[in-house]
């Protein structure tokens, strides 16, 4: 049960990391992102929000390996603790941040629990 807990988080990080990477408008428009007077912000979106995610989840699929796994979940936790900094100080829009938070909360959450153990 638990491989396939990881799988479906790695397949879910290469899912939405491809919407960044592919198509950056959209994941601007879903994350409320303004463009700005040049290309950068897409070229931010692709490479942050989109190939290192990519990356990050087909590694995992790849290689099985639970320090990969691990990894993923901590960089889930970084993505949670920037996400509960900006409800406490942004003030987001709800109930979309808290769902976001809540996401990242529990996959890392989940792969750090799983993997920390085993290494």
């Amino acid at each position: 049960m638990a491989v396939v807990i990881d799988v479906a988080i790695a397949v879910m990080t290469v899912v939405l990391g491809a919407v960044g990477l592919v198509a950056p408008r959209y994941a601007a428009g879903v994350l409320d992102l303004v463009p700005g007077d040049t290309t950068m912000g897409l070229s931010e979106l692709r490479a942050s929000a989109g190939g290192l995610f990519v990356a990050l989840g087909c590694t995992a699929l790849l290689t099985g390996s639970g320090a990969v796994y691990l990894g993923l979940g901590i960089a889930y936790a970084g993505a949670a603790v920037g996400r509960a900094v900006s409800l406490g100080l942004d003030g987001p829009p709800m109930p979309k941040a808290a769902i976001y938070f809540a996401i990242e909360a529990a996959f890392a959450a989940w792969l750090v629990a799983t993997h920390l153990r085993n290494l």
